[in-house]
């Protein structure tokens, strides 16, 4: 439950007058710090209503000694195998290489998720700097798109020399790949505890798994090349690890823009969420509703709600905030309560409201 020193009910006693002109009907409180005054051109009050939005995201505190541990072990295992890959020849380590790159950066970006989502906001950043994690992730996309294509052209070039004119060391390939199932297993186990209570130490689990199982196909292929000298095997599997990164990358670009064109997050249900304030007691009409991402784990709410015979009424906005919060993921919720007075009717409402 929310504790009354952890409510932010900013703006709550706004006066309006009823002689405003209801042109100047402003929505959603965007960009707006504590304390901004709103004209809102409605003979009633503005509820603001927050849940507590900083931190019911966050990671368990153990959580930042996995991060910590996974990245170094990661970073640790790229760097070997980008000498290995050189040093035998390998363009399928090499790839792998680049995949656990991207690891690397992933966990970094977790990482830095819950430090960003632990900083307050400032008088100039009223949101705080969570939309960072989200340009992090479409650089992160980017930049492994990029090393896709660098790997593809590499085996395409191999593959046309009948495998490469220089010998794979195909024991080298299994040895060092067999370290990566170990490094990836072994991250993975350290997000295990936490996977079921957040979605970013979940994805972090599910990351690390894969790339043990992408580890173990590398070791197959190497245990093949030493047994046959197929050193056109090599290039092979490097395009298939590029495909898997191709498939992972395209994804997270996608999600990346959604969340940075302000797309309602995949996680939450807009129509239910439309359902549950359109049922609320008192409620007649909501309108004006608009859910997007503050971050990649957070995730902010505006919306009016039409109570002809309601009141300015705490317990209430408290009430729909912290339902939001359990019900939603939504931890800022910033309510317009009206009265739905024709005469100052609220030019956001649409002419036919569901």
């Amino acid at each position: 439950m929310q504790h009354p020193d952890e409510r932010h009910d900013h703006g709550r006693d706004h006066g309006h007058d009823p002689g405003h002109d209801p042109g100047h009907d402003h929505d959603r409180d965007r960009g707006h710090g504590p304390g901004h005054d709103h004209d809102h051109g409605h003979a009633h009050a503005h509820d603001h209503g927050h849940g507590d939005h900083h931190h019911h995201h966050a990671p368990p505190a153990d959580a930042h000694g996995a991060f910590a541990v996974g990245t170094v072990l990661n970073a640790g295992f790229v760097v070997a195998e980008v000498v290995f890959g050189l040093t035998a020849h390998s363009v399928a380590l090499l790839a792998d290489a680049a995949h656990n790159l991207g690891d690397v950066l992933g966990l970094l970006l977790a990482w830095g998720a819950v430090w960003f989502g632990r900083r307050l906001p400032t008088p100039t950043r009223t949101y705080g700097f969570g939309r960072s994690t989200i340009l992090a992730s479409l650089t992160n996309a980017v930049v492994l798109l990029v090393g896709v294509g660098g790997i593809v052209v590499e085996a395409i070039r191999r593959i046309a020399e009948g495998g490469g004119a220089e010998p794979v060391g195909g024991a080298t390939v299994m040895w060092v790949a067999a370290a990566g199932i170990l490094i990836n297993g072994g991250t993975a186990l350290l997000f295990m505890r936490g996977r079921k209570d957040d979605l970013n130490v979940r994805g972090a689990f599910l990351h690390m798994a894969a790339d043990a199982a992408v580890s173990a196909g590398v070791v197959v292929s190497g245990f093949i090349i030493m047994l046959t000298g197929w050193a056109w095997l090599d290039p092979l599997v490097s395009l298939g690890i590029a495909a898997l990164i191709l498939v992972s990358s395209w994804g997270l670009l996608r999600d990346s823009l959604d969340l940075s064109l302000d797309k309602v997050p995949a996680n939450v249900d807009i129509a239910a969420v439309q359902a549950f304030l359109s049922d609320l007691p008192g409620v007649s009409e909501v309108h004006d509703l608009h859910v997007w991402p503050l971050s990649t784990t957070e995730t902010a709410l505006t919306a009016h709600l039409v109570r002809p015979e309601g009141t300015l009424d705490d317990a209430f906005t408290h009430g729909v905030c912290e339902a939001l919060r359990t019900r939603f993921r939504i931890g800022h919720a910033t309510l317009q309560i009206e009265q739905g007075d024709a005469a100052y009717a609220c030019v956001l409402a649409p002419a036919h409201v569901i």
